[in-house]
């Protein structure tokens, strides 16, 4: 079944605007238009478009989506080529993981200490 640009947005949540900017620099191609012009999306661009926000939602460039876009766009051949483009962005999501781990340690250990010096004036109260 084919949407609207406007059902479209609704359902990935992206602007109408964003839809039509990721069609001008070919992150998004070939979509059908009706006989008036307007722009008809199917179910495989809007799996395409959910890729693209769980990519861009990981933390990559619109330049490495782009280029993304453009192997799945070439031969089969060039697969190797979008593996080593996911896999490299794997590996970097995978250190800023590691990275948002470590800061949550630290947050937590804040928390800790903050709990603790109230737990301490509460018993220093019921003391008195």
């Amino acid at each position: 079944m084919l949407k609207t640009i406007g059902e479209t947005s609704e359902e990935t949540g992206l602007t109408i605007d964003t839809l039509r900017y990721y069609e001008k620099i070919g992150l998004i191609d070939n979509i059908e238009r009706n006989a008036s012009g307007r722009r008809c999306y199917s179910d495989d661009d809007i799996g395409w478009i959910n890729l693209l926000l769980c990519l861009k939602g990981t933390g990559m460039s619109i330049a490495d989506m782009q280029c993304f876009a453009e192997l799945l766009r070439g031969s089969e051949e060039n697969i190797p080529d979008r593996i080593k483009l996911l896999q490299d962005h794997k590996t970097a999501v995978l250190a800023h993981i590691s990275q948002m781990r470590e800061r949550l340690l630290a947050i937590d250990n804040k928390i800790d200490i903050y709990l603790s010096k109230v737990k301490d004036k509460h018993q220093r109260e019921g003391e008195a």
